[in-house]
C-alpha cells in the first residue's frame, strides 16, 4: 500500500511557511509530519501537493493508496481507525478529510473536496492549522516523537562532564556534549546522531537537537524547543522551532517562534513575544490579507524559508517575514514583511529575484556543496510569481 500525504486548503492558512513545502513537510516535535507517519506505518510515502512543488516532492500511485491529510499528526486512536479503513472509504473530522483509501484509478483523480463515503473521527487529532500551531503543539509532538524514537532502545553514553537531571534523556550514537546541563524534569531531551552541544550550555526540556546540528557555548534553551537538522544556534531560545539548514548562532532572544529552512539571524537579533499591554497577539493572515487574532498572549516571530536578518535586528511581537527576505537596519521592521522584501524600519523594496537566487546558490554551496538544483530554483521562481 502506498502512503500519500496530501495538501488540502489548510496550506493557505499556513502561508508563508507552506509556499515552499507540502503540509506534511512541516516539522513539529522532532520529526516532520511525513516522518511521523512513516515511523508508525513502516511504509514509504510520497506527496500530493501543488504543481510547482511536485518536482521536489513527487507522487507515487499504486494499486492500493492511502491518502492522509498532511496537516494531521498521527496518534494511536487515529492509527487504529486508519488500519481498519476499507478501499473506497474515508475518515473525516468535523467535515475535513483526514484519510481515504483508494484504488489506482480513483487515486489518479483524487480530490480532497470530493464526497467520499466517510466515517467521522470522534477524537480530536492534532491538526496544524496556523503557523503558531507549530510552537504551540511542539511540546505535545516532541514528547510523542521522543517515545516513538526511543522505545525499547538505550541511549548512547555522553561525557561524564555533563549534568543530567531526570531520566528522559536520549543521545543517538555520534552525539557529543561536554560540560553542559540538561534538565529533563519538565520534558524529555533528545540529541540526534552527529549533533553537538558545546561547553557551558543549559537546556531544559522538552528539547530536540536534530542530526548534524549544534548548540554553541553558553546558550540557554527552554522547552519546548526543536532545532532541525544542519542548524546552529546560540543565545537564548524559548518554545521555538528552527527548521533545517538555519542559523541563529549568536546572542539574542528567540521565543515562541518558527524559523524556516535556510534562514539566518544576525548577531544580537531579538524578537519580542509579549506585548507591553499583555494583550492578544495578532499575526498577518495571507488568506484574508489582514491581521488575525491568535488567541495567544505569547507569540514571537514567524520567518519563512530563505529569509535573513542583519545584526541587532529587532522584531516586534507577532512579526511575519515571508520567503526570501533580507531584513536589516535600526528600529522595528513592519509586523508583516512581504515575500522577497529588502530593507527594514525605514522602508522595504523588492528583493530582485536574480540577486536572491545568487545568494541562495552561495548558501547551498557552503553546505558541503549541496546542489541548488532546478527544482529548488523553480519553487522560488513560482513563489516569486505567486506573490507579485
Amino acid at each position: 500500500m502506498a502512503v500519500i500525504l496530501f495538501d488540502d486548503n489548510t496550506y493557505q492558512q499556513l502561508l508563508p511557511l507552506t509556499f515552499t513545502r507540502p503540509l506534511a513537510n512541516l516539522r513539529v516535535g522532532i520529526l516532520t509530519i511525513a516522518e511521523k507517519w512513516v515511523k508508525h506505518l513502516s511504509q514509504d510515502f510520497s506527496y500530493h501537493t501543488r504543481n510547482y512543488l511536485q518536482g521536489k516532492f513527487p507522487i507515487h500511485i499504486t494499486a492500493d493508496n492511502l491518502f492522509i491529510n498532511g496537516a494531521v499528526c498521527p496518534d494511536d486512536s487515529l492509527l487504529d481507525d486508519i488500519s481498519k479503513l476499507p478501499l473506497g472509504h474515508a475518515l473525516r473530522y468535523q467535515g475535513q478529510l483526514v484519510a481515504v483509501r483508494l484504488g489506482e484509478a480513483d487515486a489518479k483523480s483524487f480530490d480532497h473536496a470530493a464526497a467520499y463515503t466517510a466515517t467521522e473521527v470522534s477524537r480530536l487529532p492534532v491538526i496544524i492549522r496556523y503557523p503558531e500551531y507549530i510552537f504551540r503543539f511542539n511540546d505535545i509532538e516532541l514528547r510523542k516523537d521522543f517515545n516513538l524514537l526511543t522505545k525499547g532502545r538505550e541511549s548512547a553514553q555522553i561525557s561524564s562532564t555533563n549534568t543530567i537531571i531526570g531520566t528522559d534523556f536520549f543521545a543517538e550514537e555520534g552525539a557529543i556534549a561536554d560540560c553542559s546541563n540538561f534538565n529533563t524534569t519538565r520534558g524529555p531531551i533528545y540529541l540526534a546522531a552527529n549533533s553537538e552541544v558545546w561547553e557551558g550550555v543549559s537546556i531544559r526540556g522538552a528539547f530536540a537537537l536534530c542530526e548534524h546540528s549544534s548548540v554553541k557555548m553558553g546558550a540557554k534553551i527552554y522547552g519546548a524547543t526543536t532545532i532541525g537538522p544542519y542548524s546552529r544556534v546560540g543565545g537564548e531560545i524559548n518554545n521555538s522551532v528552527v527548521w533545517g539548514y538555519s542559523n541563529k548562532g549568536h546572542d539574542g532572544y528567540l521565543g515562541n517562534a518558527v524559523l524556516g529552512e535556510w534562514c539566518n539571524m544576525g548577531a544580537d537579533s531579538n524578537n519580542s513575544n509579549l506585548k507591553n499591554n499583555y494583550g492578544e497577539v495578532k499575526l498577518w493572515d495571507y488568506t484574508n490579507k489582514h491581521l488575525r487574532k491568535t488567541g495567544l498572549q505569547f507569540c514571537g516571530l514567524i520567518m519563512a524559508d530563505h529569509s535573513k536578518c542583519g545584526i541587532n535586528t529587532m522584531f516586534n511581537t507577532g512579526t511575519v517575514v515571508g520567503v526570501g527576505c533580507n531584513v536589516f537596519g535600526g528600529g522595528f521592521p513592519p509586523n508583516f514583511v512581504p515575500d522577497f522584501s529588502w530593507g527594514g524600519a525605514e522602508g522595504l523594496e523588492e528583493y530582485r529575484l536574480d540577486k536572491m537566487l545568487e545568494t541562495t546558490a552561495r548558501v547551498f554551496e557552503r553546505r558541503d556543496g549541496r546542489d541548488f538544483d532546478e527544482n529548488e530554483q523553480g519553487i522560488l521562481q513560482a513563489v516569486y510569481e505567486l506573490t507579485r
